[in-house]
């Protein structure tokens, strides 16, 4: 087929363009570089640097048949700061995607968040669980997902949107929702110890990138909404330990003050994607960990996930 990513030079989106390589399609990615790397980019895929406002050019070029809309501004903390750069990217970014769409017929896969879409969770949350984000960046992710729905029922499209757990794993941006991970192995390859905010009870669903592109392709076709993720929750604590544990090293942790209007708990129910999409994540925290810390150590640890 032929795909277009829009975020096709960051993290998540690098991967994607990797994953529809593997499988035969005709890739092209359109990034501005703000975010991503031109490293990141696949050879075999053509690359558009530009912004989502430049949509409509880039869809008229690649005729695409199927949207990977991955490129967002992803950081809760600069959502807070500048609430309208937010929206700027992730809502009406999200609108001129969809417009683009409709104009060759293509479906839109929009990559949206759990965590940040569903607030606290005392238990995994599932699609119908409340909506309550508490920083713009959820807010605006949610009412992306609300235009696709819109124009699923007023163009009769089938455009789904995924809510990702904490995504991990190699080429991981460390100030994104997850970078957690990239912050700790980076740390670890620098002999640093690794600083825990508040008590290390905080819990997250921690998802390995690959199972997240299988999800990801495995959505094309269908409608709605699906969480992406494990259902189980980690503590920072645990993912500390772990971390330290795979890279055979032990630098010690420290603390420092609790961040204020962290989640304590945010865990997705991933149930509807294993019935409606046939995915279920496979890589236990352990060896996607190993993958990452294996990707950080070659790539020479802070060169590989940038300051922190």
């Amino acid at each position: 087929m032929r795909a277009i990513v829009t975020g096709g030079a960051g993290f998540i989106g690098s991967h994607v363009v990797d994953g529809l390589l593997a499988r035969g399609d005709e890739v092209t990615v359109l990034d501005n570089l703000s975010t991503g790397r031109r490293e990141n980019i696949n050879e075999g895929a053509q690359f558009v640097q530009a912004d989502l406002a430049e949509a409509a050019e880039a869809f008229a070029d690649a005729r695409p048949e199927i949207c990977f809309h991955l490129a967002a501004q992803a950081d809760v903390r600069v959502s807070v700061e500048r609430p309208d750069f937010d929206a700027e990217v992730n809502l009406l970014g999200t609108v001129h995607v969809l417009e683009a769409a409709r104009s060759h017929g293509a479906q839109v896969v929009f990559a949206s968040t759990g965590g940040a879409i569903y607030g606290e969770c005392e238990s995994p949350a599932d699609e119908d669980s409340p909506r309550r984000p508490l920083a713009p960046y959820g807010a605006s992710k949610l009412g992306a997902e609300e235009y696709l729905e819109t124009y699923n029922r007023l163009y009769d499209t089938g455009h789904v949107a995924l809510r990702y757990g904490n995504v991990y794993g190699p080429r991981q941006d460390p100030h994104g929702e997850a970078g957690v991970v990239a912050i700790f192995l980076g740390r670890i390859a620098r002999g640093e110890p690794l600083r825990i905010f508040g008590d290390g009870s905080q819990a997250r669903d921690y998802v390995y990138v690959a199972d997240v592109v299988e999800a990801t392709l495995a959505a094309q076709g269908h409608a709605g909404v699906f969480n992406v993720g494990t259902g189980t929750a980690t503590s920072v604590l645990d993912l500390a330990e772990a971390c330290q544990r795979v890279a055979g090293v032990s630098v010690g942790t420290e603390h420092d003050a609790p961040r204020p209007g962290e989640l304590q708990q945010s865990v997705v129910d991933p149930a509807r994607a294993e019935r409606k999409l046939g995915f279920r994540a496979g890589t236990s925290l352990e060896d996607g960990l190993a993958a990452t810390w294996e990707f950080i150590r070659k790539a020479g640890g802070e060169d590989a996930v940038g300051a922190n």
